[in-house]
């Protein structure tokens, strides 16, 4: 354990400032200070973790990090050993980090009677000293085993399953549509939460290890799938759930209607550098945000950054307790009232909201919502409830409400492969497909989920082609198939 009395001198939570609104909002850099005496912070908080006998983060943590260990070990400035106990089980810390909602928190044991442990914030100091101290270095294969693997897709869920792979010896080819590798860390995901060098920056350590990267390569379109089976001895499929949930109500095909992964992903490239025609933009604009997750904060930080005139996020149900329910007992992941960065930038937030109609000017453009109060049915369905309609000026709509699976036309067309009842990617306990040597990986299997998920499944998948190209494997396997999500 670390420090024997920790959590009884410091009863409270202490994590890194952030840089103050005004400023930050004429930037795109990570909204954290990153402070001299955040070490300090760190250690004491990682002191805090007790000896609890059953350390439930582990439970908490779809990918069984050792938590109490690095806590430990960064309690007694080991940092370069914390590393090594955290890369164990985790790929890529410098990504759950910073954009995971951090279950094992909800699960940590100290959490029944005093605020959790910080494990979030010493898991991202741990890999952002790694790398600051040259710990973090390419693992390259002593021997190759002359079997070749394809990966499609280059999120967290690829990506893990193909270093996993490359260390392993084969010969393995990451292949993305988009024209920069990363997936939805790139794309979806924005600087102030996630600046790309921290995704340049472990690419370039795959790469160092012999992973090949193809970018612009969309698999059904410029290689059939039949091709790809055919030059590689396994295909994992790693699309992850990229169709968007449709708003079915009337006018939602107006002009400034926009799914948010059509405003998000121009916004990124914009800030990379990159030139967008006709780019969305919410410039002096009303935005009206529909969904109240984390991709409907990325759009509010987004459209503030952009100088938005204002902001307003519709939420359907209600406004969650700021307090553990008692439905929700420890050490389950509750539902709570949370203030992201994003949130606490600017901008309104409206729960009980029912969108009942996106209302248009003669020319086709939304010039604004109309929105009911959100009734609850005994069988519990929630319908707009009659007489309480009013109207949300709105220049820019963005709709927020998740994603309900992968894209598989092709990939049926072109093979055969079977769906679920949830228009998911079939797929047996250990991550195979129907289809021989093909395999089936993260959201595009699971649907819309977590980082550490798609992190989790990666590694198993990558354990399940070892054994399939080498009879036997000794790649860890943290998660099967079947495990029930946790709350995305």
């Amino acid at each position: 354990m670390a420090d024997p009395r920790g959590f009884l001198k410091v009863r409270e939570r202490e994590l890194p400032a952030y840089r103050p609104v005004s400023v930050r909002l004429m930037d795109w850099r990570e909204v954290h200070e990153h402070r001299a005496e955040d070490s300090a912070i760190v250690k004491v908080q990682a002191g805090r973790c007790m000896d609890c006998g059953i350390p439930f983060c582990h439970q908490g943590c779809p990918l069984g990090n050792l938590i109490p260990d690095w806590n430990d070990l960064v309690w007694r400035d080991q940092w370069e050993d914390a590393i090594d106990r955290l890369h164990a089980t985790n790929n890529f810390p410098e990504f759950t980090g910073r954009v995971c909602p951090a279950p094992c928190e909800s699960s940590c044991v100290l959490g029944i009677n005093q605020p959790a442990v910080t494990i979030k914030n010493v898991e991202v100091s741990i890999i952002d000293e790694a790398f600051a101290r040259g710990y973090v270095v390419p693992q390259i294969p002593q021997r190759l085993t002359g079997k070749t693997v394809a990966v499609v897709g280059s999120g967290p869920a690829g990506l893990a399953a193909a270093q996993q792979l490359t260390r392993a010896g084969h010969t393995v080819a990451v292949y993305e549509r988009d024209a920069t590798i990363g997936g939805l860390l790139r794309y979806g995901i924005p600087d102030f939460k996630l600046e790309k060098t921290h995704i340049d920056r472990r690419l370039a350590q795959m790469e160092a290890e012999g992973t090949r990267f193809r970018p612009g390569v969309e698999i059904g379109v410029d290689i059939t799938w039949d091709e790809l089976r055919s030059r590689f001895d396994a295909v994992v499929l790693a699309t992850g759930a990229t169709v968007p949930r449709e708003l079915p109500i009337p006018g939602n095909d107006l002009e400034g209607v926009h799914y948010a992964m059509e405003f998000l992903p121009q916004a990124n490239a914009v800030v990379a550098g990159e030139t967008v025609e006709d780019q969305i933009l919410a410039t002096g604009k009303h935005v009206v945000v529909i969904g109240g997750g984390d991709t409907g904060s990325d759009c509010i930080g987004t459209s503030l950054r952009q100088g938005a005139a204002s902001v307003t996020t519709l939420a359907i149900g209600k406004k969650p307790p700021t307090s553990r329910p008692e439905n929700q007992p420890w050490p389950t992941d509750p539902l709570l009232f949370e203030v992201s960065s994003s949130h606490a930038e600017g901008g309104e937030r409206d729960y009980l909201a029912s969108t009942v109609e996106l209302i248009g000017d003669e020319h086709g453009h939304v010039t604004g919502l109309k929105v009911a109060t959100t009734e609850y049915l005994p069988d519990g369905r929630r319908v707009p409830q009659a007489g309480t309609e009013r109207v949300i000026p709105a220049d820019l709509v963005l709709v927020a409400m998740g994603f309900t699976g992968p894209e598989t036309s092709l990939l049926v067309q072109q093979t055969g492969a079977g769906l679920t009842s949830r228009g998911l990617v079939a797929r047996n306990d250990d991550f195979s497909s129907a289809l021989p040597g093909v395999f089936v990986t993260g959201d595009a299997g699971r649907g819309q989920s977590l980082i550490v998920w798609a992190i989790a499944e990666g590694r198993a998948t990558a354990a399940t082609v070892d054994a399939y190209l080498q009879g036997t494997t000794e790649l860890p396997a943290p998660v099967r198939a079947t495990t029930v999500a946790l709350r995305p």
